[in-house]
């Protein structure tokens, strides 16, 4: 977005049909559609929540029922709005940028998908992609210890 590689609606059911053996996935499938043709209900909303993790278990259960205290909605409803982003002026700001930089992508994330987070390092000199297997949009909450090993690996 901030720096014009989009991440598509067409991504986030991309990674959705990743999850066709989950035991959710039939109940969850036509809700989460619903999100992002912006026609979902607070129920769609709550029925689409496992597409986000990596897994749907109890600690991503607990971090999704934490998300409605710890969302800005005021600043959610105007964040990617029209005009808020200036690819051209950022890529070229980042293009001399001389610090190292993580892209860390899910592998079952659709926002973005990792081909997408690929896209993005590659705009960034100093970039180093990693691709944590099996999780989400939450890695830390998907599998703590590969995502703090990946993290202190590059800090290292």
């Amino acid at each position: 977005m901030a720096l014009g590689v989009d991440f598509t609606t067409e991504h986030r059911l991309e990674a959705a049909a990743l999850r066709v053996d989950e035991p959710w996935f039939a109940s969850a499938r036509d809700a989460y559609g619903r999100v992002w043709d912006g026609t979902a209900t607070d129920a769609d909303f709550d029925a689409a929540v496992p597409f986000f993790y990596g897994r749907w278990d109890t600690a991503a259960e607990a971090h999704a029922a934490g998300e409605v205290e710890q969302t800005n909605e005021a600043a959610a409803d105007v964040y990617a709005s029209p005009g808020a982003f200036d690819p051209a002026a950022a890529r070229a700001a980042l293009a001399g940028w001389g610090a190292r930089v993580l892209v860390l992508a899910g592998e079952r994330d659709g926002g973005p998908r990792p081909r997408v987070a690929a896209a993005v390092a590659e705009l960034l000199p100093h970039a180093e992609l990693a691709v944590q297997e099996g999780a989400g949009h939450f890695p830390w909450v998907d599998d703590p210890d590969r995502f703090t090993r990946t993290v202190a690996s590059f800090l290292g």
